[in-house]
């Protein structure tokens, strides 16, 4: 390449209110690119955002009005499709990606606005990527159901939408398929042989996450010193399962008399959110709960929070990778998990922490004792994981190999 390459990054949203794992994962990558000849922008939907432009630490972001093609969808319906995994549409994000000529496109999402992304891509002679978060082979039937659960009762007319974009066609003729979950990058390479497909895990800042103020933050948030506090850092959703560690908290205090839980997340299911506060309230547990619906990404609040914490703990019954976990590491802090998705991936077991059974309630148990019980052991998990974030895990490493598979589809496309 003899001069910088525009690459364009499609997510389905992209707001610091509502941040999760993709947005942390366009965002880190998109600061180091230019380092490696390519220049990132992001073009997505105004989704739970009314700012059409702005730029967001040096990276252009272009929002574009969006709808859902159904009829009788509720308002409360169309924030929860909003804030999960809701299939949308956008007549003038399509516009506008049509007078673009970058050099690459990199789709962050499938359905109607990935064939959007495959359709302009196609007819413009453009490669393209698609990153797979979680969403497409790796998700169990429950939580696919959730997805559509919002629209239940309202009249889809979109499929003619999807069929006009190409919407099932988007790894079909996507020039790479990137995979952050293993088992999903297994799934690809057996579906599509011949194609460019790559597990490239998510990673972590290292430097960022590895000192904190916990004390200030135990204070600002009234933990009492002497409690031993399990961290959970997920939006607030049934995916993620924290109702079952607050389930069990009664009889952790038996085990662990000073446990406490700090559990922080956006709310992508409110009704699910209130379910966990009144599941505190009903067993007397509230003054062992810390809930903090949302601290964004950038805010130095969430790296205290790991600082403030005795361990990190994630009981998710669905995680395509679980890069908290990293976050965790990276904090020094020891770290258990269910033996769910990609997290059998990234943890290994009685080496750099621990997995359990979520929906047993005494391996979680059983996890939470070793990790408070045996501080030596906790430590040395701990030390493990850190140096696995940082030899495996760190953005620079990810951002380098994922500017390769950019160098080998732009080669491809120009030769």
């Amino acid at each position: 390449m003899d001069s910088p390459v525009e690459v364009i990054h499609i997510p389905r949203r992209f707001v610091s209110q509502e941040w999760g794992g993709s947005e942390t994962s366009i965002t880190e990558i998109s600061l180091r690119l230019p380092n490696h000849g390519f220049i990132p922008r992001i073009m997505t939907t105004s989704a739970l955002s009314d700012i059409p432009r702005e730029t967001f630490q040096g990276i252009p972001v272009e929002r574009y009005p969006y709808f859902y093609p159904y009829l009788g969808l509720s308002k409360d319906a169309k924030d929860i499709l909003d804030r999960k995994a809701g299939n949308l549409f956008s007549f003038s994000l399509m516009g506008a990606l049509r007078k673009q000529k970058p050099g690459i496109i990199h789709l962050h999402t499938g359905k109607r606005l990935g064939g959007i992304g495959r359709y302009c891509a196609v007819r413009q002679n453009i490669p393209y990527a698609v990153t797979l978060h979680g969403g497409q082979y790796a998700v169990p039937q429950g939580e696919r159901e959730s997805w559509t659960e919002p629209t239940r009762g309202a009249v889809e007319w979109g499929k003619v939408l999807g069929w006009m974009v190409g919407s099932r066609r988007v790894l079909d003729d996507a020039a790479a398929v990137i995979c952050v979950g293993k088992d999903e990058y297994e799934a690809v390479a057996s579906r599509f042989p011949g194609k460019i497909a790559a597990y490239l895990p998510n990673g972590v800042d290292i430097d960022r996450f590895s000192s904190g103020d916990g004390a200030s933050f135990r204070k600002r948030w009234n933990i009492p010193d002497d409690r031993f506090v399990f961290l959970t850092t997920a939006r607030f959703d049934i995916q993620k399962n924290q109702l079952a560690l607050v389930r069990i908290l009664r009889r952790a205090i038996q085990k662990i008399p000073q446990v406490h839980l700090l559990l922080i997340g956006a709310v992508t299911s409110s009704s699910y959110c209130d379910a966990i506060r009144k599941e505190a309230e009903i067993t007397g547990m509230t003054d062992r709960i810390t809930l903090i619906p949302g601290i964004s990404y950038s805010d130095r609040q969430l790296v205290d929070a790991y600082h403030a914490a005795d361990s990190f703990i994630l009981p998710s019954l669905h995680e395509p990778f679980g890069m908290v976990v990293l976050e965790a590491w990276a904090a020094g802090l020891p770290a258990a998990a269910a033996r769910r998705g990609g997290l059998t991936s990234v943890i290994s077991h009685g080496e750099t922490g621990l997995l359990f059974d979520p929906e047993d309630p005494e391996d979680i148990l059983a996890a939470m004792f070793e990790l408070s019980s045996k501080p030596e052991l906790s430590r040395q998990y701990a030390q493990a994981g850190r140096r696995e974030a940082e030899a495996t895990y760190s953005w620079d490493a990810v951002t380098a190999q994922l500017a390769e598979i950019y160098r080998r589809i732009y080669a491809d496309s120009v030769s």
